[in-house]
């Protein structure tokens, strides 16, 4: 079995030498420590859980029965979010540290990393480096749902409590899914459950199309909505509900609304990687990629954010690597979906937008992802769009959202191929007239664990970023 590629040997190599340690060390204790944690799949398959008994936001999971553990919170125990700062000198010895760490976050000017608590005073020493999670195990625990009993969702006369209720937590698929159910079932007139396909271990992708009766405006334009994209962005999966839950609600209440839900039509697919994402509530909260297997038994997962077919690279990461784009432009089930229902749809749905929602850092990301070379079309337009998107939010609750390009955000200038098969360029290239990808909150205090109670103000400033997509696109000189 191949273990490492070259390119791996080689980084390891330069972070011992550069940090004056033994190399033999340095391979001998990576290497194990990659291989025997998170990219081993547990020989059971996932086990399910409903809602989990957390106390209130102070308790700690290790005065809690583990029996009331959602997953194993000891696999993070020691571990830290460290973020390094490179300059001329250090980023690609940085970007190096990508074979060696699991990264979280990263641009021109710092890196996010998964660090055990050994290594930090080393790093620490020789580079730029903050501690942005000093607890990671604890910072896991505390975004799972803090009640005991399993939220039960039914069509109530209370739909306002029920849905209040709903949005204080982030919800399992299973409850989802349910929710979803109960939307088309509240608005009957409004809502369609589009079937995008199966994943690798069977479980259904879910789109969800929002509009009124097409024989109003049978010319209608499409914008098409994702999150969930990786496993372990929680915030976007919430975001896109919330998202859904007011258009829904505000319609025939508010003209706008009213408006959009007449005159566009909306393909939302809140959960993109419905594996990964069980996983990450079962398993492993941290997980990125899909499940499915790849040449190297028991390394499972592709990246379906670099699995699209437009400038599909195949990367140098081998398959445990939490980058991997797989051996081929669409090998990811869900991005094959996805280009399948809208091939067989496109009749009924002409897409002008697509919104990808991730986290986190607080961008709005422009085409092109995979090469800062090639100008986007009617470049003019795009960055007004963007900007507004950005007013839009910062109005809300005065969060600032920088706008760049995605290549910048991706850093395919240190390392070309780190941007390519993006579903934002995809989209934008073969589908969408404006596509952009949203990393929401926060700037890193909690990265990929944002805690439950700013579902609802990243909900609606996302929102607001909507509206204002919206109109954009109903603009009649556009």
């Amino acid at each position: 079995m191949r273990l490492l590629s070259c390119a791996k040997y080689v980084s390891l190599a330069l972070v011992a030498s550069a940090f004056q340690l033994p190399l033999l060390d340095t391979l001998q204790s990576q290497i194990t420590s990659y291989l025997s944690q998170a990219h081993v799949a547990e020989e059971d398959g996932p086990v399910s859980h409903g809602g989990n008994g957390h106390g209130g936001n102070d308790a700690s999971y290790r005065d809690v029965p583990r029996e009331l553990w959602a997953l194993d919170y000891t696999q993070y125990e020691g571990d830290k979010i460290v973020r390094v700062r490179m300059n001329e000198e250090t980023k690609h010895l940085v970007m190096g540290m990508r074979e060696v760490y699991d990264q979280w976050e990263g641009n021109d000017e710092f890196v996010d990393f998964r660090v055990p608590s050994e290594d930090i005073p080393l790093l620490q020493e020789h580079l730029d480096c903050e501690i942005m999670i000093d607890d990671l195990g604890q910072a896991v625990y505390e975004t799972f749902p803090k009640v005991a009993e399993e939220l039960k969702l039914e069509t109530t006369d209370d739909f306002q409590a029920m849905t209040d209720l709903f949005f204080k937590e982030y919800r399992p698929l299973n409850t989802i899914y349910s929710w979803l159910d109960m939307m088309k079932e509240t608005f009957p007139d409004f809502v369609e459950i589009e079937w995008l396909g199966q994943t690798y271990e069977g479980r259904d992708m879910k789109a969800l199309h929002l509009s009124v009766d097409k024989g109003l405006n049978p010319d209608k334009k499409t914008i098409v909505l994702t999150a969930g994209v990786h496993a372990r962005e929680w915030i976007s999966t919430s975001t896109a509900l919330f998202t859904i839950f007011k258009l829904l609600t505000e319609y025939g209440h508010s003209k706008k609304e009213t408006r959009y839900l007449e005159q566009l039509d909306f393909l939302i697919v809140p959960v993109f990687n419905p594996d990964g994402y069980a996983y990450s509530w079962s398993q492993d909260r941290l997980w990125r990629k899909n499940r499915q297997e790849t040449y190297i038994p028991r390394c499972f997962g592709i990246d379906i954010d670099r699995s699209f077919g437009y400038h599909w690279t195949k990367s140098e990461d081998y398959p445990c690597g939490e980058s991997y784009s797989g051996e081929a432009a669409f090998e990811a089930i869900e991005a094959e979906n996805l280009d399948t229902y809208i091939n067989v749809t496109r009749k009924d749905h002409q897409i002008y937008g697509f919104l990808d929602l991730h986290s986190y850092t607080q961008k709005i990301l422009c085409p092109y992802a995979y090469s800062c070379d090639e100008q986007p079309r009617d470049i003019e337009n795009l960055l007004e769009l963007a900007y507004g998107i950005s007013k839009s939010i910062r109005l809300r609750y005065g969060k600032h959202y920088e706008v760049l390009p995605a290549c910048k955000d991706r850093g395919v200038d240190i390392m070309p191929g780190l941007g390519a098969g993006s579903a934002l360029d995809f989209m934008y290239h073969n589908r969408a007239h404006w596509a952009f990808q949203l990393k929401l909150r926060d700037t890193g205090s909690h990265g990929f664990l944002l805690p439950s109670e700013f579902i609802v103000p990243v909900g609606k400033e996302i929102y607001a970023a909507v509206k204002y997509f919206c109109e954009f696109i109903l603009n009649p000189d556009l």
